[in-house]
């Protein structure tokens, strides 16, 4: 898959479109900086320090009960570090877009939503059983070493580390609800700001367990299934609840923020299915993961689906899982019988449907810019 540099998505939506165009990252900055009294990488550093802070003092408190719960703390200081930051950057946008000006909350919802994020990505390294991500140990992997080198063979050794990767996303988990009650407390719409985080977690557990409940059925399940799933396990937490939540804690209605969300539930589904492609397709010294996992431990993804039904398919797949083919060849036939090219263009109806829908919105220049540049990312994105 190769998808062109300019956004090959048409649309009603021509304002954005006009917009965007006309827009330079350097005129975006300024006039930016003309209505908010602080920029992004400001607010970085802002979240940073609350993640630092957070950390510390846990650390310390775990130290006290425990040497070895203490070290676990700064194994989950680096859980954090490093990563794209896509959901704390919605919440400054929308939040920042709308009027907000209380940093100290907003950077504090912004670190609970990354640090979320960091508790799922642990507990499905464990689920998916993994011990490397990106190229780099995870969490698990320092506490399998440690099993093995002390004379424990491989299955315990495994079993160490996945163990000790649920006790640090479930830490994770909680850390993240305690900093969003410490941003929600005393806000009008304290509640309801409370709430998406809630159901943010409630809505990536579903998507995970249908998952995992996929890969175990017989036969494939059908396209709505499979992109509700994927909504529900990335796109809620990822592009929904974040703007959403920035929108509520501005001050904005739940009106508001509820069509927010709705945007930004067409683009986290559309980046799933880019996800997909280059699960597959894509090239595993830029994506930082197998283009091989994938099919050999029976994902339900955007291409399979497309595929489902396939007798060449399904022989192609069951000869690669066996070892009698290689995974070039699955890829050849999913190019063959289309699966590329239409989960390609599923990705660019989604994208035009949420530039239309954030076009009848009205929305404040600045986030409108941002969904714009976010929608082109989507499409053209390489890891």
């Amino acid at each position: 898959m190769t998808p062109s540099n300019e956004n090959p998505v048409s649309r009603s939506g021509e304002t954005l479109v006009a917009a965007r165009n006309e827009f330079t990252e350097r005129d975006f900055t300024e006039a930016d900086a003309d209505t908010a009294p602080l920029d992004w990488a400001a607010f970085q550093g802002l979240v940073q320090g609350v993640l630092d802070a957070h950390f510390a003092s846990e650390g310390r408190r775990a130290s006290d009960l425990s040497p070895a719960f203490g070290e676990l703390f700064i194994h989950l200081a680096g859980t954090v570090a490093g990563g794209k930051w896509l959901r704390p950057k919605l919440i400054f946008r929308s939040y920042a877009a709308f009027g907000g000006r209380d940093w100290k909350s907003c950077s504090e919802l912004a670190a609970a939503f990354e640090m979320l994020h960091a508790a799922l990505l642990v507990h499905d390294d464990v689920i998916d059983r993994d011990f490397v991500r990106r190229g780099v140990d995870t969490l698990g992997a320092v506490y399998r070493d440690m099993a093995t080198a002390q004379g424990f063979d491989a299955p315990d050794a495994d079993h160490a580390g996945h163990s000790a990767a649920i006790i640090a996303g479930d830490l994770l988990l909680t850390g993240s609800l305690r900093l969003a009650m410490s941003a929600a407390s005393g806000h009008p719409q304290g509640a309801a700001i409370l709430a998406t985080l809630h159901e943010a977690i409630f809505a990536a557990a579903a998507g995970e367990l249908d998952d995992l409940l996929f890969s175990l059925r017989e036969g494939s399940p059908e396209l709505p299934e499979v992109l509700n799933m994927e909504r529900l396990k990335t796109a809620v937490y990822s592009f929904e609840m974040p703007l959403r939540a920035g929108a509520l804690l501005a001050g904005e209605s739940l009106a508001t923020a509820d069509a927010l969300a709705g945007v930004g539930r067409d683009i986290g589904v559309a980046y799933q299915v880019i996800d997909d492609l280059l699960g597959t397709f894509g090239q595993s010294a830029m994506t930082g993961k197998s283009v091989e996992s994938d099919l050999r431990e029976g994902k339900r993804t955007i291409l399979t689906t497309f595929a489902a039904g396939s007798d060449e398919f399904t022989a192609t797949l069951a000869a690669f899982r066996r070892g009698d083919a290689d995974a070039e060849v699955v890829r050849r036939t999913l190019r063959e019988l289309g699966a590329e090219e239409r989960a390609l263009d599923l990705a660019q109806t989604l994208v035009a449907r949420a530039l239309d829908k954030a076009d009848a919105l009205a929305l404040p220049q600045s986030l409108a810019l941002e969904l714009a540049h976010i929608c082109d990312h989507v499409l053209a994105r390489r890891s």
